[in-house]
């Protein structure tokens, strides 16, 4: 009985398959299978003997599935087997993962061999319904003195860094994940430079931070399956570890590429392209995605802080990608090129940026420093057209004068270095220092 067991088990599974019928652009048709395709079924493409190309079911019609490859298409050709794999994508991330690099399909790439297994989890999980959901908690040290004391920030919340090319995004993300107080960071790094990877990794977040941090990484290069799964590897990590009870902060660079590879998903299967080219899938999958950050379920103890960033087409912040994910977030900043071009870093224009945990996450005394800095900037920002051109004689407006006087102290105060931490107690004291020390008699 052992040596027939022993034959049966040697006995290849039976495989259903299907075959490719069409390749138009991106876009696979694949015909047959038994009806066994459904939306979100893996599939491994036969192009020859010892090459198989995995692909992902993204849309039915009639009798044929449309597919999608999550690598190159060349070398598939019509007839081609179409093996059908799983039909529900899934991830086992562990502790172990801690200081490791991974794809967009959740593979290890940093060199360090193959990844310890845990229990599996689905890939697009479903966010904790909300009314089980904890509240946001204490507020959370980033390290950056403008967002520390003017834009505060809550363990579990979701916040948006938006802003241009070039601004500076990348620079303040690295800085809040070596200076933010957090037990795991999990990084994903959608549609990036490949050349900008390397210096993210080395220079910017440094073996410190690594080592503290799972990266996931999708350069600009990859699919666009590739692209999007990797936000969804981003935040199935960040979620095994919050259901172990850890402060997880999840930034993710950037919800605007994710985006787009949703846009092309969605324009290679047929769906109309709607606001500005972006098909309706946009922005079904972006609340899910963005939803899934946040505080667990009350009494778990775990949360997910999110941080993303959306790059803003034209330095428009009015653009679609932009208007919905401010709608989604729970705060927004905002990062400006002028701001930028005159030598200030991080570029945060505190005014058009807001966080909705406040005030209530800071003590009064705290929150009168805030306004009355606000106020003053804002004065400032109102006549800055008029004193940069000479039109404004000191002493028609008390205020006027009194925000000039401040305003080159509040710009050396929000200019930090990105080697430079800074905690928000030592923030508000500098605040009170320049508020008292440069006041007006």
């Amino acid at each position: 009985m052992e040596s027939l067991h022993s034959q049966i088990d040697r006995i290849a599974r039976a495989r259903i398959f299907g075959r490719i019928t069409r390749v138009e652009g991106l876009k696979i048709e694949v015909e047959g299978a038994g009806g066994a395709l459904g939306l979100g079924t893996e599939l491994e493409i036969e192009v020859a003997p010892q090459r198989r190309v995995a692909a992902e079911v993204v849309g039915l019609t009639d009798s044929r599935a449309l597919a999608l490859t999550l690598g190159e298409l060349e070398g598939i050709k019509l007839g081609c087997r179409a093996f059908v794999g799983s039909h529900e994508v899934q991830l086992a991330p562990t502790d172990g993962w801690l200081g490791r690099i991974v794809n967009g399909l959740g593979q290890p790439i940093d060199g360090k061999g193959a990844l310890p297994v845990g229990e599996p989890r689905p890939l697009r999980a479903s966010p904790p319904q909300a009314h089980l959901r904890g509240r946001v908690g204490e507020r959370i040290d980033l390290g950056v003195r403008a967002l520390n004391n003017f834009i505060t920030c809550c363990e579990g919340q979701r916040m948006g860094i938006f802003a241009g090319s070039g601004v500076g995004k990348s620079v303040l993300l690295s800085m809040m994940a070596r200076f933010t107080e957090a037990d795991v960071n999990v990084i994903g790094l959608i549609g990036e430079r490949g050349r900008e990877v390397k210096e993210f990794l080395e220079d910017d977040l440094g073996p410190e931070g690594l080592a503290r941090s799972v990266v996931v990484i999708a350069t600009s290069n990859e699919p666009a399956l590739v692209r999007r799964r990797a936000a969804y590897v981003t935040m199935a990590i960040a979620e095994h570890f919050r259901d172990q009870g850890l402060k997880v902060l999840c930034l993710i660079d950037s919800i605007t590429r994710f985006a787009m590879a949703q846009r092309e998903i969605g324009l290679s299967c047929g769906e109309p392209p709607t606001t500005k080219g972006y098909t309706p899938t946009v922005f079904a999958e972006l609340p899910r995605l963005l939803e899934r950050a946040g505080p667990g379920e009350a009494g778990m103890g775990g949360s997910v802080t999110g941080l993303f960033t959306v790059l803003v087409d034209g330095d428009d912040m009015n653009e679609p990608i932009a208007d919905a994910a401010r709608g989604i977030l729970d705060g927004h900043i905002v990062m400006e090129r002028a701001i930028a071009e005159r030598g200030r870093y991080p570029a945060i224009n505190v005014l058009k940026s807001i966080s909705r945990t406040m005030p209530n996450c800071n003590s009064e005394a705290e929150q009168q420093l805030i306004r009355l800095a606000r106020r003053s900037m804002a004065t400032y920002d109102d006549m800055a057209e008029l004193i940069r051109l000479g039109a404004y004689t000191k002493g028609a407006d008390k205020e006027v004068d009194q925000a000039i006087a401040y305003q080159p102290h509040f710009d050396q105060f929000l200019n930090q270095m990105k080697d430079d931490q800074s905690d928000i107690q030592t923030g508000f004291r500098q605040l009170l220092m320049i508020l008292s020390t440069y006041q007006l008699k």
